[in-house]
């Protein structure tokens, strides 16, 4: 039985890659509104993160974020992403 290829992605903080499944993700949906999607399913460009605190403060010092997905990142979605990482 052949095994199912795991999608891989790379973190915006650390630049590690990890499965899909263990990563955040940051999504600006087609209309210009940006979320935290947990299910990864939500259509539009995304930026992926580990789930550590780190990691966010990295990605938020050097605005990676900002650049992948080509918008300045309100300040709420960054709180929301603290207040998700902290609480897992």
């Amino acid at each position: 039985m052949q095994q199912k290829k795991i999608p891989m992605r790379k973190c915006v903080g650390c630049n590690e890659s990890k499965s899909k499944k263990e990563l955040v993700r940051i999504v600006r949906s087609p209309e210009g509104d940006i979320s935290l999607d947990t299910t990864g399913k939500k259509s539009g460009r995304g930026a992926y993160i580990c789930p550590s605190a780190d990691c966010l403060k990295k990605a938020v010092k050097s605005k990676r974020i900002d650049r992948i997905l080509e918008v300045t990142v309100p300040a709420q979605v960054y709180e929301e992403a603290e207040r998700l990482l902290t609480e897992q």
